[in-house]
């Protein structure tokens, strides 16, 4: 667990508008600054950043956090890896945490094979400079040199040990970890040999495996590194690094194949193309690419290859389609691959096929009706049959809904006996539930004050607790904040504290707020003694209430109704 302090002092440390600008063309607005989203397509500038609360939020989208959860939405890391990353980049050393022996060995590896594994990058990237038949083979397949320098590509010469040039220990044990040599009775030899080779980086950019495409004839036309400590093929995609932006800028990810798939549609202007790593889908795969855009649409071939890898597609989608998201499949045409196609028709075409994808929804009805007689009962009872258990696996809960329901009307059944089908026992545990996006807030006096404070963190002290709505989740923030208070803390590590708990939706609420406001610190100062002067004349109120009640059974109580009543007129009295 990383000490609340390191996380104080590093979001102390660390600009979050420079961090920004890395990734997001900004410009000065008022106090704040201003561009356009990077998690959602937009024309007119709505995400805001705040130099003084360390904190962005878009308008349009709701998307908001601190450095940390910036790093984490857009570079798709881990909280941990953001957090070592902010680290790094501003100079300090993350603390020391007790891991297991078996974390140790891992971290030590990771230490001691990145490094190698750019190490051999660099080698291969200066062989294919000087391999007139690596260059030959990469313009016959349409591949220029500016896409072969973004995307890195290399190439491994055909000597057995070729990477003796690159590595003075050719016999270290850390060559076989990497995956880069093999051993076998006693002998060495590198892993890859006389193929174009394209690395595989990871999210924060980090070279973990490589892929290598054979030049000529040969088996496997396509070898991967094995698994290794840095490297698992279930939770990588190639081209993500190069795809990021596009698929930001676009809102869609579209999976193929093949490498030379992601860079013929690169090339072509579909630049948000990425690849599986000669592997199924995996629900790692989908996650996040979901994380990065509203829609991802899989693309495959026509055949029964294609059909099969887009069905387990498909199941593995089923519990992250939430809803507000879009899964879609293409079926090119058989016998093309997007590489194909690309350069036979060109960009556009590609993007209108992309356009014309069946959605999950789609895709499934038509599976789960293939073959069956549904003029028959007996048919129509193989579709429920067929169905339920894939509809209890969907995440959105109205798109679950909406599928039960044509299900439902295939089957002439009303949509509720469907619906109690996929109700069933053990539905429940079955399905994922989908994330929700939090409700509109009702605005509450206690909303106002944690906006004052979360403007001007020092407020904090002078709120009153007692005065405070127990019952408002606002409050329990506050109490929290006032319990464990952090001595000169800004607003973002205020708001850091609550990541992942319940109270998160309410704290970037009142966050937004605050950035929407665009108070200066006097005129915070102003509002939040007008807040709690309301919360006074709101308990002074209740206490009258409550004293006029008791009067009517207790009349010796009049003079102390008489009090409270003069000493809210006074608070009244006091208003600006």
């Amino acid at each position: 667990m990383i000490p609340e302090s390191f996380k104080q002092e590093l979001l102390d440390r660390v600009d979050i508008v420079a961090l920004v600008s890395r990734y997001v063309k900004l410009r000065r607005s008022g106090a704040n600054y201003l561009g356009l989203c990077p998690f959602h397509a937009e024309k007119t500038p709505s995400f805001t950043v705040s130099p003084a609360k360390q904190f962005y939020h878009c308008f349009g989208c709701g998307a908001h956090g601190n450095a940390i959860g910036f790093l984490m939405a857009y570079s798709g890391l881990g909280y941990v890896e953001a957090v070592k990353a902010l680290a790094e980049s501003a100079g300090l050393r993350m603390p020391e945490r007790a891991v297991s022996p078996q974390a140790a060995a891992r971290r030590r590896r990771e230490t001691e094979l990145l490094p190698l594994l750019e190490r051999a990058l660099a080698f291969y990237r200066a062989a294919l400079k000087d391999s007139p038949r690596a260059i030959g083979y990469l313009k016959t397949r349409g591949v220029s040199g500016e896409t072969a320098t973004r995307y890195r590509l290399g190439y491994a010469p055909p000597q057995r040990q070729a990477l003796r040039e690159a590595f003075a220990d050719y016999d270290a044990p850390a060559l076989v970890a990497a995956g880069l040599v093999i051993e076998a009775e006693g002998r060495r030899y590198d892993r890859f040999r006389d193929r174009i080779m394209f690395p595989i980086h990871d999210a924060r950019g980090a070279v973990v495996g490589f892929g290598g495409r054979v030049i000529g004839e040969g088996e496997p036309k396509y070898l991967n590194s094995p698994e290794t400590a840095v490297f698992q093929k279930g939770r990588e995609l190639y081209g993500l690094l190069q795809a990021r932006e596009a698929i930001r800028a676009a809102g869609r990810a579209i999976v193929v194949e093949g490498y030379m798939d992601v860079l013929a549609l690169a090339q072509h202007g579909v630049g948000c193309a990425v690849a599986t790593l000669g592997t199924a889908t995996t629900p790692a795969h989908v996650s996040r690419l979901l994380q990065l855009a509203d829609e991802v649409v899989f693309c495959f071939d026509g055949d029964a290859a294609g059909r099969k890898a887009a069905w387990r597609a498909l199941e593995v989608s089923l519990p992250l389609a939430a809803d507000g998201k879009t899964i879609r499949f293409l079926f090119l045409p058989e016998g093309e691959d997007p590489d194909s196609f690309v350069r036979a028709r060109g960009g556009q075409a590609f993007e209108r096929m992309v356009g014309a994808a069946q959605p999950l929804s789609a895709y499934l009805l038509a599976e789960l009706q293939a073959g069956l007689e549904l003029s028959s009962a007996e048919g129509r009872s193989r579709l429920v049959a067929r169905a339920a258990p894939l509809l209890q696996r969907i995440g959105g809960p109205v798109l679950r809904l909406q599928i039960g329901r044509e299900v439902a009307r295939l089957a002439g059944l009303a949509p509720g006996e469907v619906e109690r089908l996929v109700a069933a026992p053990g539905a429940a545990a079955a399905r994922r539930a989908a994330p929700q996006r939090a409700p509109a807030l009702a605005v509450s006096q206690e909303r106002n004050l944690l906006r004052c404070v979360l403007s001007k963190p020092a407020l904090l002290e002078r709120v009153e607790p007692e005065l405070l709505d127990p019952a408002l989740p606002e409050s329990a923030v506050l109490r929290a904040l006032r319990e464990e208070p952090a001595a000169g803390a800004r607003a973002a590590v205020l708001v850091e504290r609550f990541r992942g708990s319940a109270f998160e939706p309410v704290v970037a609420d009142a966050m937004a707020a605050a950035i929407d406001a665009g108070l200066d610190e006097s005129a915070v100062e102003e509002e939040f003694a007008q807040i709690v002067l309301a919360l006074r004349i709101r308990r002074k109120q209740e206490e009258v209430r409550a004293l006029t009640e008791r009067v009517k059974l207790e009349p010796a109580l009049a003079a102390e109704l008489n009090r409270r009543v003069r000493e809210l007129h006074e608070l009244k009295a006091q208003r600006a």
